[in-house]
């Protein structure tokens, strides 16, 4: 059943399929990979908070469902600091339990370790995506400007029916969905459009043009505009292999599409308010579970990927911090110090804790019951 506006259950419900499941594959790709180079986990938990039910296994290992349902963890033997970094309660250890820490694993093992989280969450969106390809093929229309719009930028710049758009801002093009994508990401802002008549090649400046839309369920998204139109688009059939590959193709798109967006957001050419919580992902994930299964598990891929993109940002207290540190010692020949690391780390924690206060406090004032 389709919903046209989302009941607050099914907010609930909605977070909790998304966030709950991928979280907790995001640590079990963590704790896959450390189990492949001996290291002992102490848990691993569905959820945070208390233990609701859990069993402990032959390695020791305690597995819990705890009351929060929030995503998960694994706790590693020996990981008692922030920094994840040897310490005098490590150094009491029995040498035999110590060789099963995290802390005494090389320094190539370790990144593997903390990198098996991002790329647990990138595989899924890879995997979901390959799904879509190979059940429905991909768009491809060539792109030829069948139309140009009156008034419009494109037209400003003189671009004519019958050309062919080759590049934007120096990217290669090879098909309308492209010029669609990379323009969408532009609002009002000028990008350089490369395009083929009689047999030579023309560079011409375009301001676009700005357009705002809203969804069936009142969410605004702003868009860039050339104003062209295309030839009738026409899916093509795709193998499992073509369609794995146009998969990692799609996910490396759509993180370009977020590192494009904060920027944007930094430099100031996208409103703050575009940033978006915990309570937009909840809103979201009810409208999209509301529009059927097929429009959730597209949501649940792009949110896979933010997860793993997200964790991948040199922020101390993220797998990217902790990946940051390891390519510093990588360099040095050495680690930083603790108390360096450690203070890193309560930094870091402090920034994070921070942006979700700031866009959680975003999302409520976007809520309707403020006007948003």
């Amino acid at each position: 059943m389709i919903f046209e506006t989302p009941p607050f259950w099914m907010w609930i419900v909605g977070f909790l399929l998304v966030l709950g499941p991928l979280v907790t594959m995001h640590e079990l790709g963590h704790y896959v990979v450390g189990r492949i180079f001996g290291v002992r986990a102490d848990s691993f938990s569905v959820g945070f908070g208390r233990e609701l039910a859990g069993f402990t296994d032959r390695r020791g290992t305690r597995w819990k469902l705890s009351a929060l349902p929030l995503g998960g963890y694994v706790q590693f033997a020996g990981d008692m600091n922030p920094a994840s970094q040897p310490s005098p309660e490590w150094l009491a250890l029995p040498p035999e339990e110590r060789e099963q820490t995290f802390q005494a694993k090389p320094l190539w093992q370790r990144t593997l370790i903390v990198l098996a989280g991002p790329v647990t969450n990138f595989l899924i969106a890879i995997m979901i995506l390959a799904a879509f390809n190979f059940a429905y093929g991909k768009e491809f229309t060539a792109p030829l400007v069948e139309q140009v719009v009156a008034g419009s930028a494109a037209d400003q710049a003189g671009i004519e029916a019958g050309d062919r758009i080759v590049a934007l801002d120096g990217t290669a093009i090879e098909s309308f969905e492209q010029v669609a994508r990379y323009v969408s990401l532009y609002p009002g802002q000028r990008v350089v459009v490369a395009y083929e008549r009689d047999g030579g090649v023309h560079r011409v400046p375009v301001t676009l043009g700005s357009l705002t839309q809203r969804d069936r369920f009142g969410n605004e998204y702003r868009f860039g505009r050339l104003g062209i139109g295309a030839y009738e688009r026409r899916t093509v059939p795709v193998g499992p292999i073509e369609s794995v590959a146009l998969a990692v193709s799609q996910t490396g798109e759509i993180v370009r599409t977020m590192i494009t967006g904060i920027w944007q957001i930094v430099t100031g050419m996208r409103p703050v308010d575009e940033l978006g919580g915990p309570l937009k992902i909840a809103k979201f994930s009810a409208e999209q579970l509301s529009l059927g299964p097929l429009s959730f598990v597209s949501f649940v891929a792009l949110i896979s990927i933010n997860l793993a993109f997200i964790n991948l940002l040199p922020i101390p207290a993220l797998d990217g911090g902790h990946l940051a540190f390891y390519a510093a010692e990588a360099v040095r020949r050495r680690p930083a110090s603790l108390r360096s690391q450690e203070w890193a780390f309560r930094t870091g924690i402090a920034f994070v804790l921070a942006l979700m206060l700031f866009v959680t406090i975003n999302d409520i004032v976007s809520l309707p019951i403020f006007g948003g």
